[in-house]
């Protein structure tokens, strides 16, 4: 578990399944989680502060990570530890997809065919980073983003076109479109 609170930004050194970051953190374990741009990856390797992760299929198809290019740099924020602050929100790292921005600056607008889920005042986190939803269409939404937000993680950066990693809240997220195939309905067609 994670709060959205984004620790540090790390620097990529090697792209691809087998994703080198220097984290800047020396101190990482084998086997510890780190949200990486908002997802839940394993450290599967170390040397110094620099930590390599395996990305597989199910990550490098549902999240930004398999574009990644050297020199980039991603939001970073180490597991929650019993007794933590929880600043932002309860986030998986266990990101739902991507959308892409149509709106940078102080305000993003991100179109995402998940925007169907979301309530405006709803907790989102935007590439690791916990926000507030601002507004909700139908197949977008707006966050506004503090200085400090804009300073200390990437979002401050980012361009209109890009696309970012999404993690609903699941405390407030509405259900997908509910299946019209009922018991009810089974049962009117001879099941």
């Amino acid at each position: 578990m994670f709060t959205g609170i984004v620790a540090r930004k790390g620097r990529v050194i090697r792209p691809g399944r087998r994703l080198v970051v220097d984290t800047g953190w020396t101190d990482l374990a084998f086997g510890e989680s780190v949200a990486v741009g908002g997802v839940c990856l394993t450290v599967a390797g170390l040397d110094g502060s620099q930590a390599a992760f395996d990305l597989v299929r199910e990550t490098l198809k549902k999240t930004t990570l398999g574009s990644l290019k050297a020199g980039e740099d991603v939001n970073l924020e180490r597991a929650l530890r019993q007794g933590d602050r929880l600043s932002g929100h309860l986030v998986q790292g266990h990101v739902e997809g991507t959308g892409r921005v149509t709106r940078a600056g102080g305000t993003l607008r991100i179109q995402t065919e998940l925007a169907a889920q979301m309530i405006p005042k709803g907790s989102i986190a935007v590439d690791g980073v916990s926000l507030t939803i601002v507004d909700v269409e139908s197949d977008a939404f707006t966050v506004a983003l503090i200085p400090t937000t804009r300073k200390i993680t990437t979002l401050g950066r980012v361009k209109k076109g890009a696309r970012v990693n999404l993690e609903l809240d699941v405390m407030t997220k509405r259900p997908k479109k509910e299946s019209r195939l009922t018991r009810d309905f089974l049962e009117r067609a001879g099941f």
